[in-house]
C-alpha cells in the first residue's frame, strides 16, 4: 500500500506490571551472604541497610531475597530490576557483583531510589561492578 500512513502503536500497561517499582534482589544462596566464604563483610547489616532504604523509599522500589543467582564466584550478587516505567523505558535487569561494601551498597540505593535502570543512570563507579548475567538467566529473559 503506497501513499499510506504508518500504523501508530500504543504501549499500554497491563494490571500489576504497569505500577511495579524497581526492585533490588540480593542473592542469599550457597556464596553470596556467607560469612565464612566473606568473613571481613557484614552481609545481615547489607541486607538491612537494603530493606531499611526500601522502607524510607516510599515505594519506589522494593528488596527482595532469593536463594543462587548462579555467578557464585562474583559474589556477592545483586539485579537491580527496574520498574514499570523504567522498562517501557528501555531499561533492563542489571546484575552487579561483588557487592560487599558499604560505598556499592549507598550506591545502590541511591540509584535505586532515583529509578534504575531505565530511569536514572547509575553512578559511574557502579558500573565497575556491572556482570554478566549467567547463560540460563539471559536465555529466560529473551522469551
Amino acid at each position: 500500500m503506497t501513499g499510506a500512513t504508518p500504523q501508530r502503536f500504543r504501549t499500554t500497561a497491563i494490571g500489576a506490571a504497569g505500577s511495579r517499582p524497581c526492585t533490588v534482589v540480593v542473592c542469599r544462596g550457597c556464596c553470596c551472604g556467607d560469612p565464612r566464604k566473606h568473613p571481613g563483610t557484614d552481609h545481615a547489616w547489607q541486607l538491612e541497610r537494603l530493606r531499611a532504604g526500601a522502607d524510607a523509599s516510599c515505594g519506589r522500589f522494593v528488596v527482595r531475597t532469593t536463594d543462587c543467582l548462579g555467578p557464585c564466584d562474583q559474589a556477592n550478587v545483586l539485579v537491580v530490576q527496574p520498574s514499570g516505567a523504567g522498562r517501557r523505558a528501555g531499561g533492563r535487569a542489571t546484575w552487579i557483583g561483588f557487592a560487599m561494601d558499604d560505598d556499592c551498597t549507598d550506591e545502590v540505593l541511591r540509584w535505586a531510589e532515583a529509578g534504575g535502570p531505565g530511569i536514572a543512570e547509575p553512578p559511574d563507579t557502579l558500573e565497575l561492578q556491572f556482570i554478566n548475567p549467567p547463560r540460563e538467566a539471559r536465555s529466560r529473559t529473551r522469551r
